[in-house]
């Protein structure tokens, strides 16, 4: 009997794997076909070629379409083959573990030079997309990213330097507004790269939030 139990949990684990082997597979060939050829021309079909599944095993392990294009934005966003979660992206721990908030706004500036240009196309897409269910996705990464530069002000906050003067909420804002696809879009125009774009919204905000030193 418990060589049998033993055998059902080795069966039972190593088809975890093999699932997850496979959702990886596939949010990476719609990264790759999302990015390259945009979501309208990419099909399901397509994404299912790509990774070597057929399209009833893409349905299963990630979703439909916008399901798959939400994914692969919070994977790019994380910089791994998996959707990560704010809280757990490396930049995000290391503004955490930022001793200052000149550190902190630096840390998150960068971080936004090297996200962006790979976002925004994926901001794009969902914007453009004609399924109502992706609009209402873009609405919803909106007011999530909104809600997590209330915890960004709060962490700059607990530094002492920010202007007292200001609260959580402006201080979100402020950031919530220069970290947008849209604000991002209007100075690539401008042709500033993006480590130039880095470089703006982080004296911006040093300037703008912090007090001086003493």
């Amino acid at each position: 009997m418990p060589d049998a139990v033993k055998t059902r949990r080795y069966v039972s684990a190593a088809r975890q794997e093999q699932a997850a082997s496979t959702r990886r597979a596939v949010l990476v060939a719609a990264r790759d076909l999302f990015t390259s050829s945009g979501y309208a021309a990419t099909s399901v079909a397509d994404v299912a070629r790509r990774a070597r599944v057929s399209v009833d095993t893409v349905y299963a392990s990630v979703g439909r379409k916008p399901q798959l294009l939400l994914a692969v934005h919070d994977m790019v966003l994380g910089s791994t083959d998996e959707p990560v979660r704010a809280e757990e992206r490396d930049y995000v721990r290391r503004i955490r573990g930022a001793a200052t908030a000149e550190e902190k706004i630096r840390i998150y500036a960068d971080a936004l030079a090297e996200l962006l240009p790979r976002t925004v196309p994926l901001d794009r897409a969902l914007r453009e997309a004609r399924e109502p269910e992706c609009r209402e996705m873009r609405v919803a990464i909106v007011r999530r990213r909104r809600a997590n530069m209330g915890l960004f002000a709060a962490d700059l906050r607990a530094t002492g330097r920010l202007r007292p003067d200001l609260t959580d909420d402006q201080v979100a804002d402020l950031v919530w507004s220069m970290n947008s696809p849209e604000y991002f879009g209007l100075l690539a125009g401008a042709g500033y790269a993006p480590q130039a774009y880095a470089d703006l919204v982080a004296d911006v905000w040093t300037r703008t939030l912090l007090v001086a030193e003493p």
